[in-house]
């Protein structure tokens, strides 16, 4: 079964960024509800015990829709919570500060990742990614993620659904992005997705899947010889 991940931080790490209100509701109800419903669909199509990224890829090539919107936004989230750290954290530097100035520099990147958030329709994702282009800026719709498009590896992601900042921004995506942006964006992990791309280290992988304790009690009175 695929478990909830824990935050990285606690719930008011972000504030006043992103209040512990906001953490609480987004991570103790959005996504635990995205990981039950993955659990119980991916249980029915099959694919229980597989890697998440697996269960993504496979439910997109099936068309399976329910388990693909559940076990994306499930892996997204837990991507999400890695792309944050408390707010003053320090700016790129390395092999991500170069790519970055290859790109147009910090403020150039700001500029682009904040226009593709808000002028993006409706609920979806706004990514730092990397491919054979260098570094772009591209948003999703809905649960759509990276996994299913060849040749992009993520660095960083902002969540553009209400739920991430209504509670703190109201309908002010712009200033939610931009404060994100500016304090929160955590461009260690972008460094560490970036050497990964490469073959240097390893990428984000949502944890592996455990065992369930209530079905492996089921199978073991199943399987329980009559005495």
């Amino acid at each position: 079964m695929y478990v909830l991940p824990e935050l990285p931080y606690g719930y008011d790490a972000l504030a006043p960024l992103l209040s512990r209100d906001t953490l609480h509701t987004h991570h103790d109800k959005h996504h635990k509800a995205y990981v039950e419903k993955t659990n119980a669909l991916a249980a029915k199509a099959g694919l229980a015990g597989r890697p998440l990224e697996d269960v993504v890829r496979e439910a997109h090539k099936r068309g399976d829709k329910s388990l693909f919107n559940n076990a994306a936004q499930a892996w997204n989230h837990a991507f999400f919570w890695k792309c944050m750290r408390p707010a003053g954290a320090a700016e790129p530097t390395g092999e991500l500060a170069q790519a970055i100035r290859g790109f147009g520099g910090l403020q150039a990147l700001k500029d682009a990742f904040v226009e593709e958030g808000v002028e993006h329709f409706a609920s979806g994702w706004v990514w730092i990614v990397t491919g054979s282009e260098g570094l772009r800026v591209i948003s999703t719709h809905d649960a759509e993620d990276t996994l299913v498009r060849e040749g992009l590896f993520p660095l960083l992601v902002c969540d553009l659904w209400e739920h991430a900042y209504y509670l703190d921004y109201k309908n002010d995506r712009k200033a939610f992005l931009e404060r994100w942006f500016e304090s929160l964006a955590n461009w260690e992990f972008a460094a560490a997705q970036l050497a990964a791309s490469d073959g240097q280290g390893d990428g984000f992988r949502y944890p592996p899947p455990q065992r369930d304790p209530d079905r492996d009690a089921d199978l073991s009175e199943t399987i329980r010889p009559s005495l």
